[in-house]
């Protein structure tokens, strides 16, 4: 399946189809040379199957975990690109999850003032979310995605099998983005998550999550306004994950957690038991003075005021302005009430 996303000059397109990967040189122009990042957990196999079609191509391994997206590691992308003589017309290739795409994204968004950029998604986290939308960045000063550029890929290639060598802790991880996704704009697809077998499903709950995110960015490109429903759960959820040192827990369990005290109390029972069937759910221990620092010094803050998304009816959301503090307190209402 080919989706478009609508971006004027910036347009690209977005293939679902299983096998892909051996495709890659069919959809991608790989006839130059080609930066292919990938990191040490995914299967080295993938990145050499795209270097393989590559007229020149050279693979930049990176250690798997949220440390790579640092401003070292993209010195050493930019390094690598320089050693070889890459020009303009050259191009850099993602093979990798979210921290290998956000990396790569910012090194070609950088390099000579930019060089066209493919993303090759192999978590379901990055296949449904991180992938699209053209926000690249990497962590500094402890603080999350606070250094990076807006910069769309060209291409971006999905291929479901690659979910088959995933981890079950990282399929569930990037559940929490669909969940995310169903319950501010899609309900059937919550239902889908809810009622059906999820892994004979998740070629649809690609596709659906995939829509929702696209329909957001070609209205509001730039997070000016419609755009920040994406952020669903993550202010909180941004805080949980910077003061459990960027690493305890993953970020879609991050963003699952932070969703909870955002929905009604009306629905907040069935939105526990659905992350309880994505394994989602936990019982922890909050240092919340942490976590009110952590996600105060998001991005998304402005002044002492944020702006949240609260979902009162699933597949629906409200948008509002919050003092930090009442979103805090929020939080711990629904998080240990």
């Amino acid at each position: 399946m080919k989706i478009r996303m609508n971006l004027g000059g910036d347009s690209y397109d977005i293939i679902v189809e299983h096998g892909v990967l051996q495709k890659a040189d069919e959809y991608l122009n790989l006839n130059r040379r080609v930066l292919v990042v990938t990191d040490s957990g995914v299967p080295s196999q993938y990145a050499e199957t795209v270097a393989s079609v590559c007229r020149e191509g050279i693979i930049c391994t990176v250690e798997q975990g949220e440390e790579s997206k640092s401003l070292e590691v993209f010195s050493r992308l930019l390094q690598t690109m320089l050693d070889n003589g890459f020009s303009r017309k050259d191009c850099v290739v993602a093979v990798g999850g979210g921290v290998v795409g956000d990396l790569s994204g910012f090194a070609a968004s950088a390099y000579m003032r930019g060089i066209d950029f493919y993303n090759i998604p192999t978590t379901l986290l990055s296949q449904i979310d991180s992938s699209i939308g053209g926000k690249t960045a990497v962590n500094f000063g402890g603080v999350k995605n606070i250094v990076g550029a807006f910069y769309h890929p060209k291409k971006v290639l999905i291929d479901p099998e690659f979910l088959k060598t995933l981890p079950a802790r990282q399929l569930s991880n990037g559940l929490a983005e669909a969940v995310k996704m169903s319950l501010t704009s899609d309900k059937e697809l919550f239902d889908i998550i809810e009622s059906s077998d999820i892994e004979s499903n998740i070629d649809e709950i690609i596709i659906r999550s995939l829509n929702v995110k696209k329909n957001v960015v070609e209205q509001d490109e730039k997070e000016s306004g419609l755009r920040k429903i994406l952020n669903f759960g993550h202010t909180v959820g941004h805080g949980i994950e910077s003061s459990e040192g960027m690493g305890e827990l993953y970020h879609g369990e991050c963003v699952a957690l932070g969703m909870i005290p955002m929905c009604s109390e009306a629905i907040r029972p069935r939105v526990v038991a659905l992350l309880k069937k994505c394994r989602l759910y936990r019982e922890m221990t909050y240092d919340w003075d942490k976590i009110t620092a952590a996600a105060f010094h998001d991005k998304k803050a402005d002044g002492d005021t944020v702006t949240v998304t609260l979902v009162n009816e699933i597949g629906g959301f409200e948008m509002t302005e919050m003092k930090c503090l009442d979103v805090i307190e929020l939080a711990k209402a629904g998080l240990e009430g």
